[in-house]
C-alpha cells in the first residue's frame, strides 16, 4: 500500500475533499418513487435512433413519477471526438421533443460534460488509491500485449485479473521507483472479485439476472501523461450517477455483461446501486432474419435520417412508443402519446424497424392537419432542409392551401396520404406551382408513346374550347368530348375489342390531360387540380403540348 503522502504527491494540491462533492450535490428533494434519469451520448459519433429511443424512455419515465431528466455528454475518449455531434445531439432532442430537464446549459449538478469534470473524478480515484482500492499500473503496451497473447494461447479469459495483474501487488518501493524514472501510468481498480463467483441482480425490464462476477481490474483513471487526467467509462459514470442523484439507468442489453464491474464500483465507492433497465436493441429485417439495426449499414439508423426526411415528430414518438410498449400501438395517436410508458411492458426480443409502417403513421398523422397547421410544420424544416421553398410558401401561400385542401378535408371521406414527410411536399404538390412546374412537350414518354402530332391536335382542340366549369361531371365532358374527332374509343373495353381502330380509350385521352396539368400519370382528382391551378394556367400548360 502506498504512503498517503505519496498518493496525495500525485495529484493537485488544491484537490477537494470526497465531502465537499457531496455536498455540492445534495440528494434531490422529490417526491416517493421519483426517477431521476439520465442519457449518456458518446460525441464520438452521431446519435444513433436507438439514442432516442432510450430518450424517449428517459423522458416518459422521469415525467411521469415527477423525477428529473439529465443528458450527460460522455466525452472522456477526446481522441475520437467528431466534430458537430454535440450539436447534432441537441438538434435531435429539440426536434422531437425530448429535452432535458438538466444538460450543459441548466441544472444545479452540473457540468453536464465528463471532460469538464476532472476534478471529482480525481478526487474519487485519490480516495480510491488511498484505501488501497486502486493502485497503479506501469505496464506497457507491448506487456499487456503479450500478456492477452499468452491467455489466448491457453484459451483463458482475457483481461488483467490474478496472475496476470502484474503491478497488483508490486511494492511500495518499486512504484515508487517507477515515479522517480517518471514512467507514465494508469490508475486500475483493485477488483475483489474472485475466480467462478457469481453475483445476481435484479434489472427492471428482465428481473434478475446471474452474471459471472467481475475480476478484471480496469483501468480507472486514463494513462498519466495525458492532460486532463479523464477517467473510463466505467469510473466515470458511477461517479457521475452517484452525484447527480440518479437512480434509474435505462441502456442497451450490451451492457449487462459490465453489471457486476459497475455493481463493484458502486459498493467500492461506497455509493448507492442504481436500478438499471436493459433494454433490447432495435432491429431490421433483411431477408428471412434480423440484425441489429447498424448506423454503418443504415441510413435509417441515424436520427438525421428522420430530421432530414422531415418526418413529424409526433408521427415518430408515436412510432417508438409503440416499440418500446405494443399495447401502445393499439391507441389512438394522442391517446398514446399521454399514456404513461412501463418497463414491465418492455419486450426482450428487439423490436423491429420498419419504416413502411412509419410513413403510414405519419402520413395518417397528417391527413388529420389542417392546411395552416402543415404549412406551418413545414417551414422550420424547410429553413434548413430546403430553404427555397420556405419562400415559395410564403408568396404563394394562398395557392398551397388551395392544393392541400384537394381530396382534403373533414368532408372527405378518404383524404389524401401522398403527403407522408415534410420532404415529400416538394414531390407531391410541387407540381401546383408555376415556379416549380416544367412545362410538357408534345413527344413526352409519360405520354405513353402517343404520336406527337395526335397530342397537338387534342391539346390544341381542348385548349380552344376549354370552360373553366365548377361542375366536375361537366368539366369531364370537355374530354369526352375530344374521343370521336381525335380517334380515341369510349372506353377501354371498346378499345380492346378493336385496338388498330383507336388512338387509344378515354383512358388515354384522359392521361393527355393529366400528364400535361400535371406533369404525372397520377395524380389527385383532375377536375380539383384544374380548379386549384386556375384557368390561365390550366390554358399555359395545354397549349405547350401543342
Amino acid at each position: 500500500m502506498l504512503d498517503r503522502a505519496v498518493v496525495d504527491a500525485l495529484f493537485p494540491s488544491d484537490l477537494p475533499e470526497p465531502e465537499h462533492w457531496e455536498q455540492q450535490y445534495p440528494p434531490r428533494r422529490l417526491p416517493e418513487g421519483a426517477k431521476v434519469t439520465r442519457l449518456g451520448p458518446s460525441p464520438t459519433g452521431f446519435l444513433h435512433i436507438g439514442g432516442l429511443y432510450v430518450g424517449l424512455l428517459d423522458r416518459d419515465i422521469s415525467t411521469n413519477s415527477g423525477g428529473a431528466y439529465i443528458v450527460r455528454v460522455e466525452d472522456t475518449d477526446q481522441a475520437r471526438e467528431v466534430e458537430g455531434a454535440v450539436e447534432q445531439f441537441n438538434r435531435a432532442f429539440e426536434y422531437f421533443g425530448i429535452v432535458p430537464d438538466e444538460a450543459d446549459d441548466r441544472g444545479a449538478y452540473g457540468p453536464y460534460h465528463q471532460s469538464q469534470r476532472e476534478s471529482i473524478y480525481l478526487t474519487y480515484v485519490r480516495e480510491m488509491l488511498r484505501q488501497d482500492k486502486a493502485y497503479l499500473c506501469f505496464a506497457t503496451k507491448d506487456e499487456l500485449a503479450d500478456i492477452t497473447a499468452r491467455q489466448q494461447a491457453t484459451k483463458l479469459p482475457t483481461g488483467y485479473y490474478g496472475r496476470w495483474a502484474i503491478w497488483r501487488d508490486k511494492s511500495a518501493e518499486e512504484v515508487q521507483a517507477k515515479l522517480d524514472a517518471g514512467e507514465p501510468y494508469v490508475v486500475r481498480f483493485r477488483s475483489p472479485g474472485k475466480a467462478g463467483e457469481r453475483v445476481s441482480f435484479s434489472d427492471a425490464i428482465r428481473g434478475t439476472l446471474e452474471h459471472e462476477a467481475n475480476r478484471n481490474d480496469v483501468v480507472i483513471l486514463k494513462a498519466s501523461d495525458q492532460s486532463p487526467r479523464l477517467p473510463t467509462y466505467h469510473f466515470a459514470h458511477a461517479v457521475d450517477d452517484h452525484l447527480m442523484r440518479v437512480n434509474l439507468v435505462i441502456r442497451g442489453e450490451e451492457w449487462i455483461s459490465s453489471v457486476p464491474t459497475h455493481l463493484q464500483l458502486f459498493d467500492t465507492l461506497g455509493f448507492e446501486r442504481v436500478e438499471y433497465a436493459h433494454i433490447a436493441p432495435l432491429m431490421k429485417q433483411q431477408g428471412g432474419s434480423r440484425r441489429k439495426l447498424s448506423k454503418r449499414k443504415d441510413p435509417e439508423a441515424s436520427v438525421d435520417f428522420y430530421i432530414e426526411a422531415g418526418f413529424p415528430a409526433r408521427a415518430v414518438q408515436y412510432y417508438l412508443r409503440g416499440l418500446a410498449n405494443g399495447r401502445l400501438a393499439e391507441l389512438p395517436l394522442d391517446e398514446a402519446l399521454s399514456s404513461p410508458i412501463s418497463l414491465d411492458d418492455c419486450g426482450v426480443a428487439g423490436p423491429l424497424v420498419d419504416l413502411v409502417k412509419l410513413e403510414d403513421i405519419s402520413a395518417d398523422l397528417v391527413a388529420t392537419m389542417s392546411g395552416e397547421e402543415i404549412i406551418d410544420a413545414i417551414k422550420p424544416w424547410a429553413q434548413t432542409y430546403d430553404p427555397a421553398l420556405v419562400e415559395l410558401l410564403d408568396n404563394e401561400r394562398e395557392l398551397a392551401l388551395k392544393a392541400l385542401a384537394v381530396e382534403r378535408g373533414a368532408d372527405v371521406a378518404n383524404p389524401r396520404k401522398d403527403l407522408r414527410k415534410w420532404s415529400d411536399f416538394r414531390p407531391a404538390y410541387g407540381f401546383f406551382f408555376p415556379a416549380l412546374f416544367e412545362l410538357v412537350g408534345n413527344d413526352d414518354e409519360r405520354l405513353g408513346g402517343l404520336d406527337p402530332k395526335i397530342v397537338s391536335a387534342v391539346a390544341a382542340d381542348f385548349a380552344n374550347n376549354y370552360q373553366h366549369l365548377e361542375d366536375g361531371q361537366e368539366w369531364f365532358g370537355q374530354i369526352r368530348a375530344l374521343l370521336e374527332p381525335h380517334g380515341f374509343a369510349p372506353n377501354p373495353k371498346e378499345f380492346k375489342k378493336n385496338p388498330d381502330a383507336y388512338h387509344g380509350s378515354i383512358r388515354e385521352a384522359a392521361q393527355l390531360i393529366r400528364v400535361a396539368l400535371t406533369g404525372s400519370t397520377r395524380s389527385p382528382d383532375l377536375h380539383a387540380v384544374a380548379r386549384t391551378l386556375g384557368e390561365d394556367e390550366v390554358l399555359r400548360r395545354v397549349r405547350a403540348l401543342v
